[in-house]
């Protein structure tokens, strides 16, 4: 019996676990999303719309407009919005009045500079408030918001912003002089960097403006411009494995996907205290990290401050932290030092936990339940779609390993493969779904939701591909339980051929994780002249295990028991497995480190520690 299978069978109590949660949410309200198949039946995404305000007049529909302004106009207006904890633990607390007057004040900034509609306005910035005020104020000027992150090296940022056609950018005067001066040249279109943290009266570098010299010379109220829904709004770029970042384009519209699945997928309400872990040059740290929970009247609480688990712990508490959306990498780096923790630790007004970035292993699904008091509810999503598509949901039992179900108002669908591992798609264009549970197929979705991307920019090509037969095709390889519920395999790109079978990292990976002395895994392929490929494993030990040839051969023999002919062949022990910044483990570049191939694209490797 397959893996995914077996832990189908595997269920949290979910209906007594909720029961639990609704009953700690604000005066016992019950969770957003209490009856599934009935919401899924009468939803839609016009009624999804008719929640958000619109502008006023009849304007349209603006991402800023909906997060900010509409609450700043209303009883919200001294809630606090935002809420800032510096690398030293100082916190700087914003109200959604004074968040609308500083995101007023960058648009306005950006009008003065000459920056307009459609123009692409880029950040550079670590979790500060000068940076959701950049975003927001950017989007109530209807230019273009894409994000980077602080840890670009200074030709991934020259890279985006040629791809992107950056017309301005805002970064810190230290990122400037190591990450930009250094490519300012090959730039001409980027006409304007304005630096947060410099004095007002500092001239800077040249063809520089001190961020506070601007907002500081202009009003903090602004008139958002009409604003159609397909109006491009936000422009997050994604690493291939090698070539160009793809420039993923969404429009105003998204905001309606945003609030929705927030409040479905999280549980997010108003008066929630909201910590969402990602970095805002990651998809997930602008849907989830500013949008979605300010379209909600929520606290979004940011750390400026880099992982480590006793701050982390010390904030959930101090913070009074209601709904928290990490990492599963984070969780993991966490489950490592076992449940003592977070049990020495006040975390009673926690009420949902939620993680996103990669495949969220059965065994930390348990440790949440154990540890924090509430298990961890993972979802799937992509940047090109925007916001979440399938989740676990407070109210529903969560099958540990599992994405969850689809989202109301999303249609997901399993497409038979080719030998390549993507649907196979006749010349005609067609392709065939599959219906019965238990088989693997590329997880594909029906378009027209509110954040589907709308294209990648300037490569219409490539935009064209990514659909077939009336389906958005994902690049991953999952399976459906019969109950609807869908379980991730693999990406396409790193499924495993084996003697003729077809072998999933994820699958592995999570059984090595079920050993006590394993915190974390990433398996690969390697070249065999027989069987094709072999299952390698890279594995990171918790403390306090030795990485021994005893341990070594513990491990293979655990493999064996487990998963037979699927196991892994060689097992090696590596402290620092490389993560994307968003958290995915880079199985693609332990592969080309095995093999000594060129490691294509790093742009998006984190930092190792």
């Amino acid at each position: 019996m397959n893996r995914a299978t077996t832990a189908g069978n595997a269920t949290i109590a979910g209906t007594a676990a909720a029961a639990t949660i609704s009953k700690a949410g604000e005066a016992g309200a019950p969770a957003n999303l209490t009856d599934y198949e009935r919401t899924r039946a009468r939803f839609s995404w016009s009624d999804a719309r008719a929640l958000l305000d619109g502008l006023p007049g009849g304007r349209g529909l603006n991402i800023a407009h909906e997060a900010v302004d509409r609450h700043a106009a209303g009883p919200r207006a001294g809630t606090v919005a935002l809420r800032c904890l510096d690398r030293a633990g100082a916190v700087t607390e914003l109200t959604y009045a004074e968040l609308a007057a500083e995101s007023a004040r960058f648009a306005n900034a950006l009008r003065a500079l000459g920056v307009g509609r459609g123009e692409r306005v880029f950040s550079l910035l670590g979790r500060v408030p000068e940076l959701y005020a950049t975003a927001l104020g950017t989007l109530k000027n209807t230019s273009v918001f894409s994000p980077l992150f602080p840890a670009f090296g200074p030709e991934p940022i020259a890279e985006r912003l040629r791809l992107g056609g950056g017309r301005a950018l805002v970064t810190s005067p230290e990122l400037y002089e190591r990450k930009v001066a250094p490519i300012r040249a090959e730039l001409p279109d980027l006409a304007h960097v304005l630096l947060v943290g410099a004095a007002p009266d500092d001239p800077g570098p040249a063809g520089t403006i001190p961020y506070r010299a601007v907002t500081e010379a202009v009003a903090p109220l602004f008139e958002i411009p009409p604003t159609d829904p397909e109006d491009m709004a936000l422009l997050h770029f994604t690493s291939g494995t090698t070539g160009r970042p793809k420039g993923a384009v969404h429009v105003h519209e998204a905001v309606v996907a945003h609030h929705a699945t927030a409040a479905y997928a999280l549980d997010l309400r108003a008066g929630d205290v909201f910590w969402c872990t990602a970095d805002p040059g990651w998809v997930t740290g602008t849907s989830y990290g500013i949008v979605a929970p300010l379209t909600h009247g929520a606290t979004l609480l940011v750390d400026a401050a880099e992982f480590e688990a006793a701050r982390w712990y010390r904030t959930l508490e101090e913070q009074r932290v209601t709904v928290w959306y990490t990492a599963p990498t984070a969780l993991r780096m966490l489950m490592r030092h076992g449940t003592g923790p977070a049990r020495a630790r006040d975390l009673s007004a926690l009420r949902f936990v939620a993680s996103v970035g990669e495949p969220l292993n059965p065994e930390v699904v348990v440790w949440g339940a154990e540890a924090l008091g509430r298990p961890v509810h993972d979802n799937w999503w992509q940047t090109e779609t925007g916001a979440i598509m399938i989740g676990n949901f407070a109210a529903m039992d969560i099958r540990p390993g599992s994405m969850g179900r689809p989202l109301p108002g999303i249609e997901a669908a399993l497409l038979e493969r080719g030998a390549d591992g993507r649907a196979l798609v006749t010349p005609g264009g067609h392709v065939r779904v599959i219906d019965e549970p238990g088989r693997d197929g590329e997880l594909a979705l029906a378009p027209g939701w509110p954040s589907m991307f709308r294209g990648y920019l300037d490569d219409p090509g490539r935009y064209a591909a990514s659909f077939a037969g009336g389906w958005y095709l994902t690049g991953d390889i999952a399976r459906r339980d019969e109950d609807g519920y869908y379980w991730f395999v693999a990406r396409a790109d790193d499924v495993i051929e084996s003697a003729g079978h077809l072998v999933g990292p994820f699958e592995v990976e999570s059984v090595l994780m079920e050993h006590p002395a394993v915190a974390e895994a990433g398996v690969i392929g390697k070249p065999d002249p027989i069987a094709g490929e072999i299952v390698k494993a890279f594995v990171t030990l918790r403390p306090g295990h030795r990485p021994d040839e005893a341990l070594r051969r513990e491990l293979v023999a655990f493999g064996r028991r487990r998963l037979a002919s699927l196991a892994p062949k060689e097992i090696v022990f590596e402290p620092h497995l490389p993560h994307t910044r968003s958290g995915k483990v880079m199985r693609r570049l332990l592969k080309a480190r095995e093999l000594g191939l060129p490691e294509g694209d790093v742009s998006t490797l984190e930092e190792t520690p």
